[in-house]
């Protein structure tokens, strides 16, 4: 009777990891297909551009060189990313742009030409596709081309043709003729197009002749470089500042308002059992509110700026950290208390000498890892609050204009959690382990 039973039950255990085995897969298979109803990918790949992307990558990782014609009055303009700070000069043009009172030509090299043709429009030379003609005929555009059987790479419209191949991108509208040509790097990262010292390398402005007679050349490269009005780096330098002051505030602010109210919550510091239930209730309040939700509210109470940014991250961490604090206070070592108490010490230094030696790792360490960790989440804050470089790369990305400062934000925002992340490691083991 007892093996019977013995077989009954292994072959019910049998039988439930059988099936197990064999629902799970099934219920990760229903799921997959949910969600590729539920989040409509057929649909997501059907509006997928392709194109964008490349132009996008490319703005990214190059600089484009505009050769503008006004369709109005025939002027034209050369300037690499269509900066005022980048405008070439007349008659500084790139020797691959040819102005003059025959017309505009530009070589692309490889055999792609564009002329630019007066009143509106241009003709492309494309190789081993013939010539691309579209020109204005009143108030529309109008071109050499059929548009049942235009290419992917040209896309045409009652009021726009543009023509983008390897070479580069020319477009025609109302208002004016554009092409635009990539070339790899950050071109004017350092001194743009009016400084002096746009084109001299760093060994001649170390070591060569006086390039502005009015100033020595490093000083005076580091003023054009610093006030560069393109890249701006003065005013990064002072986001990143701002960045990461908000985290500084905020987190520990957070630590020194927690640490107090973590006492009243913890139960062997609070015997009253309705204050630590306040008090934990409070702190699940402030953290259980979104960072981001709080940066809302207190730029509307407030208004914008780095300081709004600051208190988010205190409300936030305060409720992290009051939970935190608590747990470690509620697991400290009684006997180290009785022992500084022996001494008739007073409450305050028994928390002082009993307590608080106990606790420091653990406050060190998690608000350091707090700080670093909200030195990420401050870009985000601050491109709501209107601080930081948030708001540098926020705008940069609205604007869609200089993807290649969206990069440099980006790569300075990896640069500076790098920093703070080993900055936190390094007061890590020189505040705890004395290393």
């Amino acid at each position: 009777m007892a093996d019977a039973a013995l077989y009954a039950s292994a072959d019910r255990l049998f039988a439930r990891k059988k099936l197990f085995a064999f629902g799970l897969p099934v219920l990760v298979l229903v799921y997959l297909v949910y969600i590729v109803f539920a989040f409509d990918l057929p649909g997501l790949a059907e509006r997928a551009r392709m194109d964008n992307a490349r132009t996008l990558l490319s703005d990214v990782w190059s600089y484009k060189t505009h050769v503008t014609q006004d369709n109005r009055s025939g002027e034209v303009e050369v300037a690499i990313e269509g900066e005022r700070r980048g405008t070439y000069a007349p008659g500084t043009e790139p020797d691959w742009v040819s102005i003059d009172a025959a017309g505009t030509v530009v070589d692309l090299e490889d055999g792609h030409v564009v002329r630019f043709l007066p009143g509106g429009g241009f003709a492309y030379e494309v190789p081993d596709f013939g010539l691309i003609e579209a020109r204005m005929d009143g108030r529309a555009v109008v071109s050499n081309l059929e548009e049942e059987t235009l290419p992917e790479w040209i896309s045409a419209s009652r009021t726009r043709f543009q023509v983008e191949t390897s070479h580069g991108r020319v477009s025609l509208t109302r208002n004016r003729t554009e092409l635009f040509r990539y070339f790899p790097g950050w071109e004017l990262f350092f001194f743009t197009l009016d400084s002096p010292y746009h084109g001299h390398g760093v060994f001649e402005i170390a070591f060569g002749d006086r390039i502005d007679p009015e100033r020595a050349n490093i000083a005076g490269a580091w003023q054009d470089f610093w006030n560069n009005a393109m890249w701006r780096h003065g005013d990064v330098a002072w986001a990143l500042f701002e960045t990461i002051l908000m985290a500084f505030l905020g987190t520990f602010g957070a630590a020194i308002v927690a640490l107090p109210l973590a006492f009243l919550s913890a139960k062997n510091f609070a015997p009253l059992l309705a204050l630590r239930f306040a008090m934990r209730r409070v702190f699940d309040f402030l953290r259980g509110v979104d960072g981001l939700i709080w940066t809302i509210v207190l730029s509307r109470a407030f208004g914008p700026g780095p300081m709004t940014g600051a208190l988010a991250i205190l409300l936030t961490d305060t409720g992290s950290f009051g939970k935190l604090f608590s747990e470690a206070l509620e697991n400290v070592d009684g006997k180290q208390i009785e022992g500084v108490a022996s001494t008739g010490a007073r409450p305050v230094l028994r928390y002082r000498f009993g307590v608080i030696p106990q606790i420091t790792p653990v406050l060190i360490s998690q608000v350091l890892y707090f700080f670093e960790s909200n030195t990420r989440s401050a870009t985000i804050i601050g491109a709501i609050t209107g601080g930081g470089i948030g708001l540098l790369l926020t705008q940069a990305m609205i604007t869609q204009k200089d993807w290649e400062e969206v990069s440099y934000y980006i790569v300075l925002i990896v640069l500076m959690v790098m920093a703070m992340d080993s900055l936190s490691g390094w007061l890590r083991r020189k505040l705890i382990q004395g290393v």
